[in-house]
């Protein structure tokens, strides 16, 4: 038996929290075609054989200036040396200068390189690719991936496994997250957020739950959705509160699809100034410790 701790570590948009939700089966994490979609750690645990893989989902690498992207960059950082192993997750399309930024934070655990993506590329590009790495001065374990191929999913998996230590199981084999129901609730209603805005909108936004119900087989759940202005206010409602109701449906669905439960979604706008500076309130979100 082993079981162990896995960083999965990127650039945004490298396809993360998508291989993720392919790797446990179902759409756990927070995806969005926009980038620093992700905010929070989150534990995803998946059983492979009679094994144990706890994968670290990160907020994306990058680099800015903004002190709530420091925050979410210092975040990713530090479960590099918080792991059993690393993968390094790079979409196919990436420059081989995302895996030397990489490398420049001197990892001190083993690592992975997941090139991602990979059936979006003819064959002979992606040996291309490969090519760039053998030139390397130390080459990485190169494991390609896509989420559409089941193939790609037990070879990963198998490929991590050979990494962690015997160990018995850090979470009851039954659970996918160590995240509780509204911590889960609430990136549900983040990621439709994303999906329903555009622009720079959601990274306005946070959500706070404040009461989830369960009885008689369906879940109630109260929920704030807190932005920095009323401009921001009401370009989330939306004329006749269209778009709020369109965030509402998305996140119902999903919630329903997750918890396999009927729900009951009531959201609230509010207003809250400088939200991501406010210490207080990162901690209440879980942004900060």
């Amino acid at each position: 038996m082993k079981s162990g701790f896995v960083s999965v570590i990127g650039r945004t948009n490298a396809g993360k929290s998508t291989m993720v939700n392919s790797l446990l089966g179902e759409n756990l994490c927070l995806v969005s075609h926009k980038e620093n979609a992700t905010r929070r750690k989150m534990n995803v645990v998946i059983m492979h054989k009679e094994n144990q893989i706890v994968l670290v989902d990160t907020p994306g690498l990058h680099e800015s200036n903004k002190s709530f992207n420091q925050l979410l960059i210092e975040a990713a950082k530090k479960s590099i040396d918080e792991c059993d192993l690393i993968l390094f997750v790079m979409s196919v399309f990436d420059k081989i200068d995302e895996y030397k930024k990489f490398l420049e934070l001197k990892p001190k655990v083993e690592h992975l390189v997941v090139l991602n993506k990979v059936d979006l590329i003819e064959p002979e590009k992606l040996l291309a690719k490969l090519s760039e790495f053998n030139a390397l001065e130390k080459v990485p374990n190169i494991i390609p991936y896509t989420s559409k191929n089941k193939f790609y999913k037990t070879k990963l998996l198998d490929e991590i496994i050979k990494y962690l230590p015997e160990h018995p199981y850090f979470f009851d084999p039954e659970y996918t997250t160590d995240k509780n129901t509204k911590d889960v609730i609430k990136e549900l209603i983040i990621e439709s957020i994303y999906q329903n805005l555009s622009d720079e909108l959601p990274y306005c936004c946070e959500v706070l739950i404040s009461k989830v119900i369960e009885k008689d087989s369906s879940l109630t759940i109260y929920a704030d959705i807190v932005t920095d202005s009323e401009n921001h206010k009401a370009m989330l409602i939306g004329r006749d509160a269209n778009t709020i109701k369109r965030i509402g449906i998305v996140a119902r669905k999903r919630i329903s699809e997750l918890f396999l439960l009927k729900t009951n979604l009531k959201l609230i706008v509010k207003v809250q100034k400088k939200w991501y500076d406010n210490e207080n309130f990162l901690k209440k979100v879980g942004l900060k410790q």
